[in-house]
């Protein structure tokens, strides 16, 4: 089985989702993430406050690289891995990348009070999550191969996106 990639603007579920779909399926799951965090040693925060954006998606490309050479993997990139046309080269050779679409209200409940996302750090988080949903939504629906709305329950989505990768 090739991997399954989800990808979808930050907060749309991806970890939530991907953890149910790689339970239900058997199969494991990375959070990029959380993948980069393990191998540089410190949070996605620190990666941005101590060597910037672009470091942090230099890593990001990097995890790209090495997920992409195995298989059966879930995968849940960065809101930001697929704005990078890099990042989508690489990880539509290994597997099907599945957009997770959630509205920007729900965007923002979901977001309210998020602490760990370095973008989201503003006096305005709303208008940046308006912003950047504006630029990359339209990146997400070219890259991925699979469109999922997501304004359902986590388990829901997951099933959803079950139902399609095995069809």
């Amino acid at each position: 089985m090739k991997n399954i990639i989800l990808c979808g603007f930050m907060g749309c579920g991806k970890s939530t989702i991907g953890r149910k779909i790689a339970n239900k399926t058997e199969k494991e799951f990375v959070d990029m993430d959380r993948y980069i965090e393990e191998k540089a040693g410190m949070t996605v925060s620190e990666i941005f406050e101590k060597y910037g954006e672009e470091r942090f998606r230099e890593l990001e490309t990097e995890a790209c690289k090495e997920l992409s050479e195995k298989s059966g993997l879930i995968i849940a990139s960065g809101g930001g891995t697929l704005t990078y046309q890099r990042n989508i080269d690489i990880l539509k050779k290994s597997g099907r990348i599945v957009y997770i679409d959630v509205k920007y209200e729900m965007l923002c409940k979901r977001l309210k009070r998020d602490t760990r996302r370095p973008l989201l750090q503003v006096e305005n988080r709303n208008a940046v999550i308006k912003e950047l949903l504006k630029k990359r939504r339209p990146i997400y629906e070219k890259a991925a191969s699979i469109y999922v709305d997501g304004n359902f329950t986590s388990g829901r989505v997951a099933d959803i996106v079950i139902g399609i990768i095995q069809y």
